[in-house]
């Protein structure tokens, strides 16, 4: 069988390795970033293990011999799901991979927006020593502050109990969870208009799909409370990145967090890095030494308890189990 990593970040693939060992396996590391890359490269795998390779509906048309496809991570926007369910690939995930680091990134970067601990920072750094360092009027206290859960699965549930432990009163909107759930976890269930028009800080919590793509746009802005933030650890194309720029040069909004832009990564002198009220890291939100092993670990797993013939669990495409061929 030949397994097949189509792109990665990591130094070495030692832990895919060793997951693998002992099973008869031809094992490929590439770095794909295009749909000529995979097609010229790995058209031959049985089975792949992906990053952020585009894996469309063309490529997947190659891949005639693949059975299934195990990514890194929670997401599987980089994945045509259609396209490998009708080919009977099987396309798995780890979806409580990272739980806790993200809920602390989105808690970290709403604490930066609302302490103003950057721009501090910043003018330190350059010899000044300002008190405050911004205008004491952008300075917010947490408890005080109603923020809206844009999506409330295991991440943004994770985010709640957070805020409650600071005194926030914490809204919530998602459509795939009950209200009844929502409101038994501590936090205010409610419509989308009502969490916009109410919140001080929106926090995004869902994931990238023909549904949500682009769904935060000038629109949405135009709904969201004046002098209001956003913070945003999910996809960056679930936010018209141009309608937010032009809602913070206008005023409307007074910042944003973001640990994902679009396009990602932002290329050198885009207006969205300019800002000052804006906070952007690297899209480094689910890094902790323990979540990465473990991410490398399960998602090479996938691809060994099929080998093996055992039943894979976070089939995330309808399909029941690793292509026939």
């Amino acid at each position: 069988m030949k397994v097949a990593v189509t792109d990665s970040g990591f130094a070495d693939l030692q832990v895919e390795r060793d997951v693998l060992a002992g099973l008869d396996v031809e094992f490929t590391a590439a770095q794909c970033t295009t749909e000529e890359e995979l097609i010229d490269q790995l058209s031959e795998m049985d089975y792949l293990i992906s990053q952020y390779a585009p894996i469309t509906a063309r490529v997947i048309d190659k891949f005639d011999r693949c059975r299934v496809i195990s990514r890194y991570g929670v997401g599987v926007d980089n994945i045509d799901l259609d396209a490998a369910a009708a080919a009977g690939i099987a396309v798995c995930n780890v979806p409580d991979y990272c739980i806790d680091e993200v809920a602390d990134h989105a808690l970290a970067l709403l604490l930066d927006l609302t302490r103003r601990i950057f721009p501090a920072a910043l003018d330190v750094r350059a010899g000044g020593w300002k008190f405050p360092a911004a205008d004491v009027s952008e300075v917010k206290v947490l408890k005080e502050l109603t923020v809206g859960l844009f999506g409330c699965g295991r991440i943004g549930n994770a985010v709640a109990k957070r805020l409650m432990g600071f005194g926030c009163r914490v809204l919530a909107y998602d459509p795939y969870v009950d209200d009844d759930q929502l409101n038994s976890s501590g936090v205010q269930a409610t419509g989308l208009e009502e969490l916009l028009a109410e919140s001080d800080v929106v926090s995004l919590h869902c994931p990238s799909n023909a549904e949500t793509r682009g769904i935060v746009n000038a629109e949405m802005f135009g709904k969201m409370k004046p002098g209001s933030l956003l913070v945003n650890v999910s996809r960056g194309d679930i936010v018209v990145t141009e309608d937010l720029i032009q809602v913070i040069q206008s005023g409307h909004l007074a910042g944003a967090g973001l640990d994902v832009t679009s396009p990602e990564p932002l290329p050198a002198g885009h207006p969205l890095a300019a800002l000052e009220n804006v906070v952007i890291t690297p899209h480094f939100a689910a890094a902790s030494k323990k979540a990465i092993f473990e991410l490398r670990r399960r998602t090479a797993g996938a691809i060994a308890a099929a080998i093996r013939g055992e039943k894979l669990a976070n089939i995330v495409n309808g399909v029941d189990g690793p292509r026939q061929l």
